[in-house]
């Protein structure tokens, strides 16, 4: 097999064709490698190789599974491997190994996945871009100038770039979506307890981060949360599983489904109008394949969901670095600027603000349950801008400054009354304000690459859906890409080469 034909097939076509011996996993990983050696000194997708293992992996005559011998990539954030660091994009995690896999990575390697690589993350996956000052920024191969999203940029750029077909992403406000938006890859984010988390920790985020995976096709995020979704006897409640396999539902057509949509934002009042074209050009087809579709008002209000949201993440954000500080002996000098100044917020608003927080997620929840009353899924951008350049939100030198002293003098107060919150929700959320609601809620959401700006850069459009509607999330996205398929797409940049 060549490098071209090895980019050109999906994880499923891949395993079938190690099951029918046409080629090997060795094989396999050989061609991912170089296709990593070729673009990564650009991309900075991939941050450590587990080349040993991997080794040992794809020469055992025994290994089994439904993706048997298809490279994959885990991203370095909450994906634990025994053995090796976890990151999470922070200098104070550096060589902080892992004693056991993460369930997750387990059950990715028991699905038979190669797993050779760690991706690219922001400081414990704080941001919407992948730019921590640990790594350095990560590239979308679209455009080596923008940002691939984040928190699972690095994920998303390796597998635009034909590094694998598909690796693991997770999802905390959009951290699976925005990613996929960024790179014209289908990301899913699961409905809250469906994906596995743990050992090492609880849920992350009161249960508004899920693990889950970035993709090129459909049927292969289908196979995937086939494989990681399943009982887990360690967690604290169990979901209703699907009841039947992914894999097999996405065969379906959906019925005749009735679809609100809205680009309304007001945390951004004037979303870019490659974005509006992408609803409008989402709804416009899907009203083509039969589906009712009308413009709806929003049915929450944005705005104070993402105060309620930030006041929630600079909680548990706090506590982490308390954690670390704790467990290993981590200084301030070990953490980023920014993450030192959004922790310093969450410690000085004390305990009612964040409980207060959690207690108006049950108004999300009702009002959203309210709309899903009347219709199937709400559609929205996933973006509400292309991918950013690269740098566009980086904190400037002065203001880092400032932060590491507002933080040692523990003068959270003082910044908070400065309106700094207002000013990270614009700078944080603004280009990304709708993907918070299904974190906050619970509700599956998913992102479909349908559009291509006039840039060439794709920009994702979103669909959110009751809960426990994940296998109908994605029979709608095959649906779609039976219409408009969009996985031959290559990005120019780092086009295939043989």
């Amino acid at each position: 097999m060549h490098l071209d034909e090895y980019m050109s097939l999906d994880a499923t076509a891949l395993a079938e064709l190690v099951q029918r011996k046409h080629v090997t996993p060795a094989e396999l990983l050989t061609l991912a490698r170089q296709r990593a050696d070729g673009v990564n000194t650009t991309l900075n997708a991939i941050v450590g190789r587990l080349d040993d293992v991997a080794d040992a992996q794809a020469a055992d005559p025994d290994l089994q599974g439904a993706l048997a011998g298809v490279p994959f990539l885990i991203k370095d954030l909450a994906q634990e491997y025994r053995g090796f660091p976890t990151s999470s994009g922070s200098r104070s995690l550096a060589n902080d190994v892992a004693d056991q896999h993460a369930l997750v990575t387990q059950r990715f390697l028991d699905a038979g996945l190669v797993i050779f690589g760690k991706t690219n993350t922001p400081e414990f996956g704080a941001k919407g871009v992948t730019e921590s000052d640990y790594w350095g920024p990560a590239r979308n191969p679209w455009n080596t100038g923008r940002t691939p999203g984040g928190s699972s940029g690095g994920s998303a750029a390796a597998v635009a770039a034909g590094i694998v077909p598909a690796a693991g992403a997770n999802d905390g406000g959009g951290s699976i979506r925005i990613p996929a938006a960024c790179n014209g890859l289908i990301g899913l984010k699961p409905s809250r307890g469906l994906a596995p988390y743990g050992p090492q920790t609880g849920e992350s985020m009161f249960g508004m981060a899920t693990q889950g995976v970035v993709s090129r096709t459909v049927r292969d995020s289908a196979a995937l949360y086939d494989a990681i979704i399943g009982p887990n006897p360690r967690a604290a409640y169990q979901v209703a599983l699907p009841d039947r396999p992914f894999v097999e539902h996405i065969k379906d057509r959906p019925g005749v489904l009735r679809i609100g949509y809205s680009t309304s934002s007001a945390i951004n009042h004037h979303p870019d109008r490659e974005a509006i074209a992408a609803v409008d050009e989402a709804a416009t087809l899907l009203r083509d394949l039969g589906h009712q579709v009308e413009e709806v008002k929003p049915p929450y209000d944005d705005a104070a969901l993402a105060r309620d949201f930030l006041t929630i993440w600079f909680g548990q954000l706090y506590q982490q670095v308390v954690e670390i500080k704790r467990r290993i002996g981590a200084r301030d000098s070990d953490f980023e600027a920014d993450t030192l100044a959004m922790s310093e917020l969450g410690r000085s608003a004390g305990i009612k603000a964040p409980m207060l927080a959690l207690e108006n997620t049950n108004n999300y929840v009702q009002s959203l349950a309210a709309f899903h009353e009347n219709h199937d899924y709400f559609l929205t951008p996933t973006l509400a801008t292309a991918p950013l350049m690269v740098g566009a939100t980086t904190t400037s030198q002065r203001l880092q400054m400032a932060a590491r002293i507002m933080s040692r003098l523990r003068a959270g107060k003082v910044m908070a009354l400065s309106g700094i919150m207002d000013e990270l929700i614009q700078e944080s959320l603004g280009w990304v304000p709708y993907t918070q609601l299904a974190n906050l809620t619970g509700r599956p959401a998913i992102s479909v690459p349908l559009h291509w700006t006039d840039a060439g850069l794709p920009l994702g459009v979103q669909f959110v859906g009751r809960l426990g509607a994940d296998g109908d999330l994605l029979q709608l996205a095959a649906q779609l890409e039976e219409a408009r398929p969009w996985s031959h797409r290559h990005p120019a940049p780092t086009s295939p080469t043989s």
